[in-house]
């Protein structure tokens, strides 16, 4: 970038997006997902599955039909989380313009990001011992529930025999998969990365541990305001669903097969708060030292930002530390969003979700709005995007994700 030196551009390690895939509650594929986005219409609903519990409102994916997907000799023996992952894998595969059936598999890399694993599963197959004893509970049961079968699950549908990892770093999890697939390009581990992650953990009792712990909206009368980043009156995030996937390759091999590049990966930086187990440091010291060592990894100046694509949960404390720590490295000139008005939190997969949000708005040269904001919260002195999208030139951007137990991940993002 302009204000980089000679010897840190030398440094600069550039990744190429080829490829994305998206499942979430926004709709199944990028241009659904897109257009949902961009309108700003959350898609928060009330769910009749969670009828009688505390909190019967999320955000799940629609029309989704794992057995029209996958096939239902193979859907009814993996977990959902798994489910939406094959599908956006597939997707992203071939939005990248590569053919899984011929490729080199040794020089393929999955990771991928997960928080909670097969929840669904664990719970029914805990009532099912409890009702019925040991002997009914399903052979499947650890296959399905463990979280390391969504990258193995993905290597085996799509043939990629590389590395194969699943990280999880709570909500920033997503944002760490794509950070440490990006080195393993840098690296020579491997020529082609799937990046990204899933999570399905909309169960009574993870439901039930979230609304314990306050971090739930109790909107229940109106739940498609529930999800309002930044505002005055948030008072708690919305439980969504969902999976994104990136396809990760080195600049030079991107361009000798002539790929579509849809933007670029081209910083991470990673921290730990050190501070709390659910709760931000409320200085945020933790996130500024994630966000400034993805800007020297990507030889990037503060004002050169121009987008931030927020983690805006919708929660008191972390929009109120988010939006202190931006105005203090780069005051009001990034336009700022938070897609979680829209999707809601999916947990796990916020992360890589909303870096491929960030490529799209790169890509586009079009900020989403944040979507049920009415009123920023006085004191937040930073430009959140609010009622329509905004039409703006976006060669930098960053992707901000924080997780429980302080763990950060912040990506930058650049045009192609």
């Amino acid at each position: 970038m302009s204000g980089a030196t000679s010897a840190q551009q030398d440094r600069r390690f550039d990744v190429a997006v080829t490829g994305l895939g998206l499942v979430t509650p926004a709709g199944i594929g990028i241009e659904t997902n897109w257009e949902r986005i961009v309108s700003g219409r959350s898609t928060a609903a009330l769910d009749p599955a969670l009828a009688g519990a505390a909190i019967p409102f999320v955000s799940r994916v629609p029309d989704f039909d794992a057995a029209e997907q996958l096939g239902r000799e193979h859907a009814w023996r993996l977990d959902r989380f798994v489910q939406l992952a094959l599908v956006a894998a597939r997707q992203a595969v071939a939005d990248a313009g590569l053919d899984a059936g011929r490729w080199d598999g040794a020089r393929v890399a999955v990771v991928l990001g997960n928080s909670l694993g097969g929840t669904a599963t664990f719970e029914t197959q805990h009532q099912r011992l409890l009702a019925h004893g040991p002997q009914r509970v399903s052979p499947l049961l650890i296959p399905m529930f463990m979280m390391n079968m969504l990258s193995g699950q993905v290597a085996m549908d799509l043939g990629a025999k590389g590395p194969n990892l699943v990280t999880a770093t709570a909500c920033a999890s997503g944002a760490t998969a794509i950070g440490v697939g990006r080195e393993l390009l840098r690296s020579g581990a491997a020529d082609i990365v799937l990046a990204g992650a899933s999570e399905a953990a909309l169960s009574p009792a993870v439901l039930a541990g979230l609304n314990q712990l306050g971090a739930l909206s109790h909107r229940v009368d109106d739940p498609a305001t529930a999800s309002r980043p930044f505002d005055a009156d948030r008072d708690g995030f919305v439980a969504a669903e969902g999976a994104g996937i990136l396809v990760l390759e080195r600049m030079p091999d991107a361009r000798a097969r002539q790929a579509r590049v849809r933007a670029r990966i081209s910083g991470y930086g990673a921290s730990a708060d050190a501070h709390h187990a659910t709760a931000p440091d409320p200085t945020g010291a933790g996130v500024e030292l994630a966000v400034r060592a993805a800007l020297q990894d990507a030889a990037v100046l503060p004002q050169e930002v121009q987008h931030i694509n927020a983690h805006g949960t919708s929660t008191k404390l972390n929009d109120a530390t988010e939006a202190r720590m931006v105005h203090r490295l780069f005051g009001a000139t990034p336009a700022v969003t938070s897609t979680k008005g829209v999707i809601g939190h999916t947990l796990g997969a916020a992360g890589a979700i909303e870096a491929a949000y960030t490529v799209l708005a790169v890509e586009r040269g079009l900020v989403p709005p944040t979507a049920n904001l009415t009123k920023l919260e006085d004191g937040m002195e930073i430009d959140v995007v609010q009622g329509p999208a905004r039409e703006a030139k976006v060669d930098v951007a960053l992707s901000n994700s924080f997780g429980f137990g302080g763990q950060n991940a912040v990506l930058v993002v650049t045009a192609a």
